[in-house]
């Protein structure tokens, strides 16, 4: 089969022709049709990971994941899938014995297996997934509508579930997200059906994608392409009537929108990021407790949460901007990532 694999960090993709995986009793053989490019393939290759995790090479990446059923291990047989069923991979592959996995977050798990960060991933037209990782999907879906969301998707549908469930969100109060790249116009959909009419305040420097949040269903948008200034805090007032944010989704994820973010967070208010954009923050201590106000990290998704949002696009719920590319156009692609010049969604079709 063929393969883009990182063979040396920081270095291009090696396109190689490797055996087709085997497979283990538990596992399927799922025949990869289209996997989502993402800024964290980009950063899994620019090294931005080797200080938390020790990751042997060769690594294929690739992490937004579906296809068919190809193979079934014997003990697989039992799960439900046949050959030829439409599949998702959901990330974050637990041991199944820990606290975390017991009460389904298997992204988790402290010995956690992610697709697409070891030896396997979706740049490749073959992968191995334990069956209990696979959900199966509707054949009339389009492949390349649902790989993205596996995790451009997913990952700020579990954000706003925090939110919602924290009381963060409702119809006397304001939303901030920040970043209207790959996760930010989900992010916008996903509030406006769990927000209980939440005010949707979408920050961006970029016009187009701040027209696409528009289109999605932010109430305002707000340009920050001058700078972060306190001026912002008056078009706020100007747009909402207040001159703060209850609850805050950050797709960005930088030490400058974080001082920035945290500046416009009103008292108990809530503050979710999902962005990874940089690597440390630096935000003074005294009006988070002061203003007794709550920082998450939210990782990824679980089994449920990818269910919840499959459920969502088979209801025709979910928009998105979707760009098809081949192989020879990885490397291409994940330059515009790096430099944020991509709008919408790159998906990698076999």
């Amino acid at each position: 089969m063929k393969a883009a694999r990182i063979r040396e960090f920081r270095k291009p993709l090696v396109l190689e022709d490797v055996p087709i995986p085997e497979i283990q009793r538990d596992e399927i053989l799922v025949k990869v049709i289209a996997c989502g490019v993402c800024r964290t393939d980009a950063e899994l290759i620019d090294g931005y990971f080797l200080k938390y995790f020790e990751i042997p090479t060769p690594i294929t990446p690739g992490h937004e994941i579906t296809g068919v059923v190809s193979a079934i291990g014997k003990d697989a047989s039992s799960a439900g899938f046949k050959e030829g069923d439409h599949v998702v991979v959901v990330p974050g592959w637990g041991d199944g014995t820990c606290r975390q996995c017991r009460i389904g977050n298997t992204q988790l798990c402290p010995n956690v297996r992610y697709p697409g960060f070891g030896p396997h991933g979706g740049y490749a037209e073959y992968l191995p997934v334990p069956a209990r990782y696979l959900i199966k999907v509707r054949p009339d879906l389009p492949f390349e509508q649902l790989a993205p969301l596996t995790d451009a998707g997913l990952t700020p549908y579990r954000g706003i579930k925090k939110l919602r469930n924290a009381g963060a969100l409702g119809p006397d109060r304001a939303l901030g997200v920040f970043g209207m790249g790959g996760l930010g116009g989900y992010a916008v959909q996903y509030a406006k059906l769990l927000g209980g009419g939440v005010k949707i305040v979408a920050f961006d420097r970029d016009a187009d994608r701040l027209a696409l949040a528009k289109g999605y269903g932010a109430d305002h948008i707000v340009s920050v392409q001058r700078g972060l200034t306190p001026e912002v805090a008056t078009e706020l007032e100007r747009l909402t009537g207040q001159r703060d944010l209850d609850a805050i989704l950050d797709c960005v994820g930088t030490p400058e929108m974080m001082q920035f973010g945290f500046g416009l967070l009103g008292i108990s208010g809530h503050y979710v990021d999902v962005g990874l954009l940089g690597d440390r923050i630096d935000v003074p201590l005294f009006p988070r407790i002061n203003r007794e106000q709550t920082f998450y990290g939210s990782n990824w998704g679980n089994h449920t949460d990818l269910s919840e949002v499959m459920a969502l696009a088979a209801a025709g719920k979910i928009q998105h901007k979707i760009s098809p590319i081949r192989f020879d156009q990885i490397e291409a692609t994940l330059e515009r990532l790096r430099d944020g010049s991509l709008t919408g969604r790159a998906v990698l079709m076999f």
